[in-house]
């Protein structure tokens, strides 16, 4: 009697440490990259995919010149990659939750004025109710802090202006003003408003592609008449807020600004905010996270608190 004799198929294995590496290769698009951001040389992540595609049993990332990124096979096996090391994640805070120690870190990113000037003054008190937390906070301008929570890089965000993008929870936080800043001594110092005619004869610092500030003000200003933001005399673009405020007191022009960015400097009298006629400028600030994302114990920890630091 003949036996048949079944080839074995090897199953497909891998470890988190190997999806950890993939990760970040697809998501800063480099090895040289990925490599600092998990403390490993170029060579040792380059052999460690070179290991973990011999054992998917194919490519799983393309190299186009400088730029990495995934196949189709990378695409599949990095949307796994990202719940596996998030539940990862979530199983080890969960164990410390249990075991009543409140340590780790959280990644959370805010655009330029809540990242600069609410953050730091609102988070005091979660750290001393955390000590053993570390708050990891990312600055830049709204589009690229939810571009990071869309890609996992971050677990919060605050921004101010509203996203379309589906994936996206938001919560409303803090309210905020935008006034007109002008530098001390100025011709306009005695007054309270201005009209939107006489700041269009001004040379205006305008703020940088992508900026919630920019998003709104253009809002408002499209609502108050045809040519909208068109109307302003723009003699400069800068990138940060703390970078149109010295251009403003170096008299390069005025701007349009949150007054939560102003606060130190119009209590020592350095910059003055007016209104402007028939035009009030306010927006909110919007805690997001991602849908498609488990919420880590400490993630959940900060969300609370900060929903209870919000004006609403």
């Amino acid at each position: 009697m003949k036996k048949s004799i079944l080839k074995k198929i090897p199953s497909i294995d891998f470890d988190l440490r190997q999806l950890e590496i993939f990760r970040k290769v697809v998501e800063l698009e480099s090895f040289s990259k990925a490599a600092e951001a998990v403390f490993l040389a170029q060579a040792s992540v380059s052999e460690r995919i070179a290991t973990l595609e011999n054992a998917v049993g194919t490519r799983l990332l393309d190299r186009l010149g400088r730029q990495v990124v995934p196949t189709k096979a990378g695409e599949l096996l990095y949307k796994h990659s990202v719940l596996l090391l998030d539940m990862k994640h979530t199983a080890a805070q969960e164990m410390q939750d249990f075991l009543g120690v409140k340590r780790g870190e959280i990644h959370i990113g805010g655009s330029t004025i809540p990242g600069e000037y609410v953050l730091p003054k609102v988070l005091e008190p979660f750290r001393k109710k955390y000590p053993l937390v570390s708050v990891i906070i990312t600055v830049a301008d709204t589009k690229e802090i939810e571009k990071l929570v869309l890609n996992s890089n971050l677990e919060l965000g605050i921004i101010g202006s509203k996203s379309s993008h589906k994936n996206l929870i938001h919560e409303e936080l803090w309210q905020d003003e935008l006034v007109l800043a002008i530098p001390a001594g100025h011709r306009w110092t005695h007054k309270k408003e201005i009209s939107l005619k006489m700041i269009s004869e001004e040379p205006f610092i305008m703020r940088e592609e992508g900026s919630g500030t920019l998003r709104i003000m253009e809002e408002y200003l499209q609502a108050s008449g045809p040519e909208g933001i068109r109307s302003l005399n723009v003699v400069a673009y800068l990138g940060t807020s703390t970078a149109v405020k010295e251009g403003i007191k170096a008299g390069l022009g005025v701007s349009i600004l949150s007054s939560r960015a102003m606060e130190t400097e119009m209590r020592v009298g350095i910059l003055k905010a007016l209104k402007i006629k028939g035009l009030s400028m306010y927006r909110n600030f919007y805690l997001i996270r991602d849908i498609r994302r488990m919420e880590s114990p400490l993630c959940q920890a900060m969300r609370d608190y900060l929903k209870g630091t919000s004006d609403h």
